[in-house]
């Protein structure tokens, strides 16, 4: 990426977890481009292609006054690893009052992280695999375990427990995994992480998988999910007694949800 941020959309987004979204919707701002290389992104245009326009950092923070303007209930950075440098800028420029939400893959460097203590309010992470040759065949990234693993941990070293205000998450450690088909111990896998290292952080199990951009010529990816693939995973979740956890209903794994990268509010 260049030295100017680079933008797809910057709009109210309603397809987040209950407590990100709200009733008035998350502010989100999808940024262009990413440190992995997956090859089911559903974002594939915006991440891979580099689908967006360039701006200026005091754009960058005057987009995120006319999403608080606009009602946003938060300002949500969807991938924005790359352009940690830029949102620090923004936010020094204009610090919302409401929270900051760092949507990650979670492939950080942990000294970015302790950078962002005093910017963040919500990191919401997603854990993609802990295991390399995982992540590896599908994400270019076989070191992707271990700095996401360091991400997070610094991450809840920093935050602590999720706080709350009105059914709204206002801080805390969010984290996202998603079910990939023939996966499902590595989705235990996961889950056992989280539940030991990060009991104060939040779970969201994801069946949205939908096989896409590459993936469509990748078995065993190449199809959705099953409903008996996924119920595996609640039950090992629902049998540990962890409670702050999100599951999504059979039915999510649908291009819908998918937003139109059309430049909107850039």
């Amino acid at each position: 990426m260049g030295e100017t941020v680079r933008v797809a959309r910057a709009a109210l987004h309603f397809y987040e977890e209950p407590f990100i979204s709200g009733k008035n919707g998350s502010g989100t701002v999808f940024f262009s481009g990413c440190s992995l290389g997956c090859v089911y992104c559903q974002n594939y245009s915006v991440s891979h292609e580099n689908l967006g326009k360039d701006i200026t950092v005091d754009r960058l923070a005057d987009i995120f006054k006319e999403l608080v303007d606009s009602g946003a209930e938060n300002i949500n950075l969807v991938t924005p690893t790359h352009y940690s440098y830029a949102i620090i800028e923004a936010l020094d420029i204009y610090k919302p009052p409401v929270p900051v939400i760092y949507n990650s893959s979670g492939y950080e460097l942990k000294e970015v992280i302790k950078t962002l203590a005093d910017y963040v309010d919500v990191y919401l992470f997603d854990l993609k695999y802990l295991s390399s040759s995982l992540a590896k065949q599908y994400s270019f990234a076989a070191d992707y375990p271990d700095f996401a693993r360091s991400a997070i941990l610094e991450a809840i070293k920093q935050k602590g427990e999720c706080r709350f205000a009105g059914g709204m998450i206002r801080s805390g450690v969010v984290i996202r995994h998603l079910l990939l088909p023939s996966a499902t111990e590595e989705a235990i896998r996961v889950f056992d992480f989280v539940n030991k290292y990060a009991p104060g952080a939040y779970f969201s199990i994801m069946n949205q998988y939908v096989p896409l951009f590459k993936a469509k010529e990748m078995p065993p990816i190449n199809r959705k999910v099953t409903d008996r693939e996924y119920e595996k995973v609640l039950s090992h979740i629902i049998d540990s007694g962890f409670r702050n956890c999100y599951f999504q209903e059979n039915g999510s794994a649908d291009t819908f949800y998918i937003p139109d990268f059309d430049f909107t509010g850039v």
